[in-house]
């Protein structure tokens, strides 16, 4: 028997994953929509945003940035070996250092 389905909001989702990753200091991965992902860093003021075929907008990273309650986010790029990625940090969050793929 399998678990009935739930509904939940995405800024409800979003911010429980930011509270996880803040309070347990690891990285917490979502799939937002069908060829959407947000990987949110330890401390939850960083997150890269990737898609498996083709790349995120940056007004996704927008939207999601304001959902987290970023303030001041710098938006950049991250290369990797087969994905690209979105990465957004809140400016003066602790570790700065730009996130990578591996959050």
């Amino acid at each position: 028997m399998s678990h009935p389905t739930v509904t939940v909001r995405i800024r409800d989702a979003l911010r429980y994953a930011q509270g996880r990753a803040e309070k347990l200091g690891r990285t917490q991965q979502l799939e937002l929509g069908e060829n959407l992902f947000i990987r949110i860093g330890p401390g939850g003021r960083k997150f890269l945003l990737f898609c498996l075929e083709g790349e995120p907008d940056q007004s996704t990273a927008r939207a999601v940035a304001e959902a987290l309650g970023l303030r001041e986010p710098q938006y950049g790029w991250h290369q990797g070996a087969t994905l690209r990625s979105l990465t957004v940090v809140e400016a003066g969050a602790p570790d700065r250092t730009e996130p990578s793929a591996e959050l």
